[in-house]
């Protein structure tokens, strides 16, 4: 029973500890239907207004919610009720002031934005519905804010797993009815791009229906609370409440640095399309933009996108245990957890990366339909992405943990310069199209992986362990994708795309972990550790390898 309780403990821990990159996950497996649904130009139209969206609601989720976070819990541990509700309401007030001239601003250059700034005139439909959404995800992150600063971070986490799902479900739910009506409206005006506007508009209305579900359930729980909070405020011990000022200037002053680094990491994206559909219009191939940069986001930046972020949740829990290690200034502990940490990111990765390789034709076939040859295309030739994510993700995350801020910044400025440097030779020189997208975009994940490698290194004065680590692994992931891509030859024509996927993929994990253990790669301790560890321990116990 006490086994079982612990183990339930510890789920729960790691379901509100890894919320905010499983929450990604789901975002990104939303693609995927919708897709199906509103096709690959539908999805290119909607792009666009995800993104304006998720670089604003960066401002508030990293910038505002997290600053709040640290502040309530500061004030909270001292008894400082009223300063800690005082956080949350001058927070509350500022997001929604700035939320609103945020969306007002997006709603009155929405044309602007879609004609000239990123030259998708279809589009503005989905980016004029962004701004209610704004509004919304502002109000959802300063709840968030606030419940993880009072120790509620369980209801956070529920709330980031109820608006993702809700995202995934109405999207496509509104998406396709909208592009039903659509197929109407192209009919009459005889062009077809109209179909893929409404689909779009749907998905965005799907979005802004599910934060408003995620508003109300947070709410609620404040209502539910509210007896809580005001025992709170009436055990308050401190001698004077912090003003107004004061609290604002904290927020603001904290906010905007994480904010803006949060920003610069994730508004590639928006430029890259910019620079593909500029290179579309010189090539004259406009008509065919919104599908093939459908096809780049809602196929290769998904999957590639779902993979990395799997490889994030395996690493994230090295990276406190690394940094508590560092200030308590024990670094055996912090070498050996680093060590640790490598090994596990090579383990993981490398064999996603050539899997995914190998089976790309049958990944991408199994999971869209329609036209995926330039999908499966950029799968086999940018997996290589999953690897340097989840390292840059690794280091950068050190970096920060470590005091090194200063020095992530410098690889990130240099990372990014390099990359618009590289999107404006091979799109606007070149003109290369999406294999030009894919390939700055490697420029840029690939130098800020090695930057923040090269600098963590310098700083902790720490050297790899290679044989192991790195060579052994990569050694087993290469004799299985053979194996595997020989499987894929045989049972394609066979038994169709999904059957030979699954099939592979089973057969592919199971050779690699037990040519690890042969190996002395794993051992039984890292092994428990892996999903399915008891079923990897027994079936090297089975097999005479362990």
């Amino acid at each position: 029973m006490k086994i079982r309780k612990n183990s339930q403990r510890e789920f729960k821990g790691n379901m509100t500890a890894y919320a905010g990159i499983i929450a990604y996950i789901i975002c990104l497996v939303l693609r995927i239907p919708l897709c199906r649904f509103i096709g690959d130009e539908g999805v290119g139209l909607y792009a666009m207004a995800f993104e304006i969206f998720i670089l604003i609601m960066l401002l508030f989720s990293h910038g505002i919610s997290r600053t709040i976070t640290g502040m309530i819990r500061y004030r909270v541990k001292r008894a400082q009720y009223k300063s800690a509700r005082k956080v949350f309401g001058t927070a509350f007030r500022f997001s929604f002031i700035a939320s609103v001239v945020f969306a007002v601003v997006v709603a009155a250059a929405s044309e602007l934005i879609a004609d000239t700034l990123v030259l998708e005139p279809m589009s503005k439909k989905a980016v004029l519905a962004v701004s209610p959404v704004i509004i919304l995800a502002a109000l959802v992150n300063v709840f968030r804010g606030y419940y993880n600063g009072n120790g509620y971070g369980v209801l956070g986490a529920h709330s980031q797993y109820i608006e993702k799902i809700a995202i995934v479900i109405f999207s496509v739910i509104c998406g396709r009815f909208m592009y039903d009506y659509g197929l109407k409206v192209s009919a009459l005006l005889k062009n077809d791009m109209a179909a893929y506007s409404y689909g779009a508009l749907g998905a965005v209305i799907g979005m802004m229906l599910a934060e408003l579900i995620t508003l109300i359930y947070l709410l609620v729980i404040f209502i539910i609370y509210s007896g809580t909070w005001k025992k709170q405020l009436a055990q308050d011990g401190a001698r004077r409440v912090e003003s107004d000022g004061e609290i604002s200037r904290l927020i603001l002053g904290n906010a905007f640095p994480t904010a803006v680094i949060a920003v610069i990491c994730n508004s590639f994206m928006l430029i890259d399309q910019r620079f593909f559909n500029y290179c579309m219009n010189r090539m004259e191939l406009g008509a065919q933009r919104a599908g093939i940069w459908g096809a780049y986001y809602g196929k290769f930046a998904a999957l590639t996108g779902i993979g990395a972020a799997f490889v994030c949740l395996a690493l994230y829990g090295f990276i406190g245990k690394i940094g508590s290690a560092y200030d308590k200034e024990e670094y055996r502990m912090m070498k050996d957890r680093m060590g640790s940490a490598v090994k596990t990111l090579c383990v993981i990765a490398i064999p996603i990366v050539v899997f995914m390789t190998v089976m790309a034709q049958a990944l991408v076939n199994g999971l869209y339909k329609g036209e995926n040859e330039l999908a499966i295309s950029l799968v086999r030739c940018g997996s290589v992405i999953i690897f340097l994510y989840g390292a840059a993700y690794l280091f950068g995350q050190l970096m920060l943990k470590v005091h090194m801020g200063k020095e992530f910044i410098i690889s990130l400025v240099i990372s990014f310069a390099l990359h618009i440097a590289a999107l404006f030779l091979m799109e606007r020189v070149l003109l290369m199209g999406a294999a030009g997208i894919l390939y700055s975009t490697i420029i840029f994940i690939g130098l800020l992986a090695v930057l923040c490698f090269v600098f963590t290194i310098k700083r902790l004065k720490y050297r790899q362990e290679l044989i192991y680590s790195v060579l052994l692994p990569a050694l087993a992931a290469c004799i299985v994708g053979l194996i595997v891509m020989l499987l894929n030859k045989l049972l394609l024509p066979v038994v169709g795309n999904l059957p030979t996927l699954l099939i592979t993929a089973v057969i592919g994990f199971a050779l690699y972990i037990l040519i690890l253990i042969a190996l002395r790669v794993l051992n039984e301790g890292e092994l428990s550790k892996l999903p399915f560890g008891n079923l990897w321990i027994k079936l090297g116990r089975t097999v005479g390898l362990m």
